[in-house]
């Protein structure tokens, strides 16, 4: 009785506050926090309802024999496939009438998930039949939902080849096949597509439970991409329409890899269209607009509804699900949608939601024009400041909306970006790529203008205009924040996520302007050489000092201050070429200063007699090998009049221009190159059918004259 009153006085705590949430936002108790509460003493009924039965225990010594076939098959220990199917045709012999509770069993799921991956067209179809009337149950377990994902991958595949007619009979698997058949196994000769359906009809009683369910969720994830013909992306992508970053790290843990039929879309016939009907329709009926909302912000559903609404318009125009979720595109502002989208904007789930309808192309442009124009079109610049929700929305809208009301998005957050961003938080580094790629899209709006947001932010010191040799570091730690993070470590420790998304950030700056080069350079010089060295074997930074390695286009020319600063920067390579080329980071970064040292033909001749002198070592090493081949240090060693004339060939062809000529012509920019192309292919088109309409004149001509002298000769023979 205590614990019922201490539950008690917790709920009511939990309703007193959400009441007070509510009022914040105009809302009544519809919310997450209230669903949550009246989930506590529901949840226990649901998963009892749905719980998996007991197929048996595995015994120690198949336990054994199935651990060390699962060993087997993960370390691939077969000298070619035939020796592998035979492998798996006779574990597969062992695991006969087993399956079921090999798949829910946590070590012997994983042999499972192997075997489904590399089975035969039969023996997926016999898995497949050995799971029938049972898929129910299985989708809801923790591990055999996993091994039930792979197995729709693989069979959406065969359904594909018997779509095309594709699908071969294997005659020694035809005839153990048989032999099973006479066992009382089911007949393999059901289409894949048949045997697809059936499952899709034990699934239906239950789909209105399995969208909020924690494994079977994935499935029917699984099923509707399927069923739509969408590609099936991999168990190791984050973030996708199928794995979640835990998910994905779990994938990983086990060491399970894709076969080749994840990343692709397959052909499906057109029972699969009215069965995605069937389903939208099962998932929508008897449904009102707060349990789609509810959906809308649930960890679990908020996918799937997703995923429904990206799908919904192959068979629905009427959009319902969207429509369940908000207005029609002709109703005015509401009091209660505007506060449901409030929360969507301030919510991590619901901000995930709306962000995914926006970019997946789900929702009509309408309705995305809607929102924008009535809840989130005055407070543009509010939005952006939620650094974990609103301002991910805003972003999706930058490559939605009108170039209008893009242009308004800008002109709202561009004096304000230097504000907007957060070094010490590490927020909305985003948002600044963003708003690059948005500027370039409208013809580089307001590009001075972001270059000098950023420049405020990251390096407020730094002159752009007549920089200093006595400039510090601060641009590129600020940007990297190389204190604190794993370069120099030891130890073989992974990147991060975070430096890996501040890497990706810099190197958008270099390529947007190359203020940002020069910029990185003058700090590369004020980092302690150690330092630099460190960056250039780091799995991360090492991408930063390559993509640096740039040399103004002959367009713009190169001013000898900015001459100079290369030499300063190729002098911190001195003796270490050869280290770095034997490296794997390190020799992708030699292979750059191939056209960095250009118009240097000291530098360039210093680099190679470096590799020359310790060719052995070089030579050793595999990276090694490429960076000799792409140096052409065999030109080098043998032939240095050969090698001499390569590096004026890459002068002549930095300026685009002949020897005989004496012009430096600027490089043409890949679009005006496309431009020259088209106009002379429009050239070459216009002439051939200027030659066409003459040679069709000229016969017409030739006809008429012939036409005449036979009435001539007609009049004098009469």
């Amino acid at each position: 009785m205590a614990k019922e009153k201490v539950r008690g006085r917790r709920a009511d705590k939990k309703s007193e506050k959400v009441e007070k949430k509510a009022a914040e936002f105009g809302t009544s108790r519809d919310n997450k926090e209230v669903k949550e509460i009246k989930e506590e003493s529901s949840i226990e009924q649901i998963d009892a309802s749905l719980k998996s039965p007991f197929f048996g225990l595995v015994d120690s010594n198949e336990l054994d024999y199935f651990k060390q076939a699962e060993s087997t098959l993960n370390i691939n220990a077969f000298d070619s496939d035939e020796e592998r199917s035979g492998f798996i045709r006779s574990v597969l012999e062992e695991a006969r009438g087993k399956e079921l509770k090999l798949v829910t069993n946590q070590i012997c799921s994983k042999l499972m998930e192997r075997l489904v991956l590399f089975a035969s067209d039969r023996q997926l179809k016999n898995i497949f039949g050995q799971f029938s009337n049972h898929f129910v149950a299985l989708a809801h377990h923790k591990y055999s939902s996993h091994v039930l994902e792979t197995l729709l991958v693989r069979a959406a595949a065969l359904v594909e080849k018997e779509l095309i007619n594709d699908f071969k009979d294997d005659e020694e698997e035809e005839a153990l096949t048989n032999n099973e058949e006479e066992d009382g196994q089911e007949d393999v000769k059901v289409t894949m597509e048949t045997l697809f359906i059936n499952m899709l009809d034990e699934f239906k009683p239950h789909l209105k439970t399995m969208i909020e369910h924690q494994y079977s969720s994935h499935v029917l994830r699984l099923i509707i991409l399927i069923l739509a013909g969408k590609e099936l992306p991999s168990t190791t992508t984050s973030n996708s329409t199928l794995r979640s970053k835990k998910s994905k790290i779990a994938r990983k843990m086990i060491e399970i890899k894709d076969n080749d039929d994840f990343n692709k879309s397959f052909q499906t016939p057109s029972s699969f269209k009215n069965q995605l009907r069937e389903l939208c329709n099962e998932l929508s009926k008897n449904q009102d607009t707060k349990r789609m909302r509810e959906y809308a912000i649930h960890k679990v559903a908020s996918p799937v509804l997703q995923l429904l609404i990206g799908v919904e318009g192959l068979v629905d125009r009427d959009r319902t699900f969207w429509h369940l979720i908000f207005l029609k595109e002709t109703e005015d502002k509401d009091a209660q949608e505007g506060a449901f989208v409030e929360f969507l904007l301030s919510d991590s789930v619901g901000s995930h939601f709306l962000e995914s309808t926006i970019k997946n192309d789900g929702a009509r442009i309408k309705y995305i024009e809607r929102l924008y124009k009535l809840y989130m079109k005055d407070r543009v610049l509010k939005l952006a400041k939620r650094s974990t929700t609103g301002v991910y929305i805003i972003q999706a809208l930058l490559f939605k909306l009108k170039p209008v009301e893009v242009e308004h998005i800008l002109d709202e957050i561009i004096p304000e970006l230097s504000s907007l961003i957060s070094i010490s938080e590490n927020q909305n580094l985003d948002l600044g790529q963003k708003l690059i790629d948005a500027s370039i899209s409208r013809g580089n709006y307001r590009r001075d203008e972001i270059i000098e947001q950023l420049f405020l932010k990251f390096a407020p010191n730094y002159n752009v205009k007549d920089p200093q040799a006595n400039t510090s570091s601060e641009f590129i730690e600020n940007v990297l924040q190389l204190t604190g993070s794993t370069l120099g470590n030891t130890r073989d420790d992974w990147p991060t996520a975070e430096e890996r998304r501040r890497s990706l950030f810099l190197e958008k700056l270099m390529e947007y302007d190359y203020k940002f080069v020069i910029c990185v350079w003058y700090n590369f010089l004020a980092l302690p050489l150690e330092r630099f060295i460190q960056m250039c074997y780091h799995g991360v930074f090492s991408h930063i000092v390559e993509r640096s390695l740039v040399v103004a286009p002959a367009s713009e020319g190169e001013p000898k201050p900015v001459l100079i600063l290369r030499k300063r920067v190729l002098n911190l390579f001195q003796d270490k070429i050869v280290n770095m080329a034997c490296n794997s980071y390190g020799s992708h970064i030699v292979d750059t200063l191939w056209h960095f040292t250009i118009f240097l033909p000291m530098y360039k001749d210093r680099i190679a007699t470096q590799l020359l002198g310790e060719s052995h070592k070089v030579k050793e090493s595999t990276y090694g090998r490429l960076v000799w081949k792409n140096w052409s240090m065999e030109l080098f060693t043998r032939k240095k009049y050969d090698w001499k004339a390569l590096v004026k060939q890459q002068e002549q062809e930095y300026f685009g221009d002949s020897e005989e000529s004496g012009n430096k012509e600027r490089v043409k920019k890949p679009i005006e190159l496309k431009m020259e192309k088209l106009a002379e292919e429009k050239r070459q088109r216009e002439e051939r059918e200027a030659r066409d309409e003459n040679g069709k004149r000229k016969a017409a001509d030739d006809a008429a004259e012939a036409y005449e002298k036979r009435q001539k000769l007609r009049g004098r023979r009469r």
